[in-house]
């Protein structure tokens, strides 16, 4: 995976090739820890374009870019936009599961 970070004029592009999975989902997620601060988020936009496969980790540290930072995100083919939806849908809530396991116990 490749990660670039592109201050242009009117916004920085978060730009990520390749996978988003395993290792290079931690690895994602570090270098996002390390990098938000500095960033102006009010202007951030996450091109997707050539990421082609994020496994559940990738999702979900996908999700926890764009729920911090609630970037642009630039999807071009059917895939990264299928991504977007993944990483902008509301994930479900277990918590009436949680607690139905928890009422049999």
């Amino acid at each position: 995976m490749r990660v670039t970070f592109e201050k242009q004029a009117l916004a920085t592009v978060l730009t990520l090739e390749g996978r988003v999975a395993g290792p290079w989902a931690a690895e994602l997620s570090r270098v996002w820890v390390e990098k938000a601060p500095l960033l102006a988020l009010a202007n951030l936009s996450l091109d997707l374009t050539n990421v082609i496969y994020a496994d559940d980790d990738g999702i979900r540290v996908l999700r926890e870019i764009y729920s911090q930072a609630q970037p642009k995100l630039v999807a071009t083919t059917p895939w990264t936009q299928y991504l977007a939806e993944k990483i902008t849908a509301i994930p479900p809530d277990h918590s009436d599961e949680e607690q139905e396991n928890a009422d049999n116990d």
